[in-house]
């Protein structure tokens, strides 16, 4: 029997209204899949076709990462899928997974494979983990691949968080130094320009700047919101056009500081991706085109889809990579290596080693450049503005006492 896509309303243990989406073949059947999630249905509606976007929050990394760890450690203990999957579905406590969790199953006694059933969950699972599962059970190795997996998301979270960290430093700096900025321009200076003038016409010319910018600014501060408007305006021309995006993703790998640790980033995750799909028995071809998929930077994806075109002509791995330019020196020797020896997927987890020892160096070196850089313009700041207060005053006190 045909599945149909079905919103609908249930009640949980505690009482609480639960609305969601979930495939069903009528009414009975959704009350009974809802049922096994612990919950009554109260009413449901037929659901329009999936759009390729969704309020629905998605199912996190940190989620991803039990979901494989526990699954592979009940198939390693020799738990059939169904089972395996119904004990995480009772376990997990995020009803969202668990909604998945339970439509896998479903799927699972309908006849699917499993991965199969997580193609059907793109909101939670991308193609590079379909593709895994599908090899893990082709080769009959699924607990292994999911082992490997999990270790891999591990990564990934880690990565992410420490280039969140990276970011969070200038963004707590900047707005430090706006706020110093907004307090001595509007608040301080204005009630000492009336003393400075005083002085005479002999102001040097940093008071005089000092003075012009803090009334500009008080004059004219209602058009700070309009400093965002080019922001907006890129944002929404890089989502309507395919090519301004693949420009402005260029430029952002070339921002001072953060664009190098960004794409070394992105090159680290291509090359994890890559090697724990080549390990796992997909194709270099096909691991390079699942790979490309999921780094979200158009200029990234557009050199790892130039390599696979020279690859695909006959060329080898490390001339494919080397003609896209997308990797140095030093890795392109490593794959040649790699290619030679017939080791290519050592090769591929010595490289991603590489890029995470070199990700980790470079994101400890920017953290150390933003303290000293952030007291340097905070100090000239405030040398600024003592200069050209107390600059007029000792002038003035200097006269008075020849």
């Amino acid at each position: 029997m045909a599945l149909v896509p079905m919103r609908y309303r249930a009640m949980d243990e505690r009482g609480r209204i639960r609305r969601g989406r979930m495939e069903a073949a009528n009414e009975l059947d959704l009350e009974t899949r809802l049922r096994r999630l612990d919950l009554d249905l109260v009413s449901c509606t037929p659901a329009p076709a999936a759009r390729t976007w969704s309020l629905r929050p998605p199912v996190r990394r940190g989620q991803l990462i039990n979901f494989c760890f526990h699954l592979e450690q009940l198939l390693a203990a020799s738990v059939p899928i169904p089972e395996a999957l119904a004990d995480l579905r009772d376990s997990v406590k995020g009803f969202r997974l668990r909604e998945v969790i339970a439509d896998l199953v479903e799927s699972i006694h309908a006849g699917a494979s499993l991965s199969e059933a997580m193609a059907r969950h793109r909101e939670a699972f991308d193609p590079m983990m379909v593709n895994l599962i599908r090899a893990g059970e082709a080769s009959g190795q699924l607990p292994a691949v999911l082992r490997r997996l999990t270790e891999s998301l591990r990564w990934h979270d880690e990565q992410a968080i420490q280039f969140r960290k990276v970011l969070m430093a200038p963004a707590l700096v900047a707005l430090v130094i706006g706020a110093v900025i907004v307090f001595l321009m509007l608040y301080l200076v204005p009630r000492l320009a009336g003393f400075i003038e005083t002085m005479g016409d002999d102001l040097p010319t940093h008071a005089r700047v000092l003075i012009a910018v803090s009334r500009f600014l008080q004059e004219w501060w209602y058009l700070a919101p309009a400093a965002g408007a080019p922001w907006a305006v890129l944002a929404v021309g890089t989502h309507l056009s395919p090519r301004l995006r693949r420009t402005a993703d260029a430029l952002r790998l070339r921002i001072w500081i953060v664009g190098p640790l960004r794409k070394k980033l992105l090159l680290a995750r291509f090359v994890n991706y890559f090697a724990l799909m080549y390990a796992s028995g997909i194709s270099v071809l096909e691991s390079i085109r699942i790979g490309e998929g999921l780094l979200g930077n158009l200029a990234v994806e557009e050199a790892a889809r130039t390599a696979a075109k020279r690859i695909a002509e006959g060329a080898s791995i490390s001339e494919g990579f080397e003609r896209a330019g997308l990797f140095p020196p030093l890795v392109l020797r490593m794959l040649r290596v790699g290619e030679s020896t017939g080791a290519l997927d050592s090769a591929l987890s010595n490289i991603s080693y590489f890029y995470e020892r070199d990700v980790r160096d470079a994101a400890e070196r920017v953290q150390g450049l933003v303290g000293p850089a952030s007291t340097l313009v905070l100090g000239t700041l405030l040398l600024w503005v003592v200069l050209s207060v107390m600059g007029p005053i000792y002038e003035m006190v200097a006269g008075i006492t020849l």
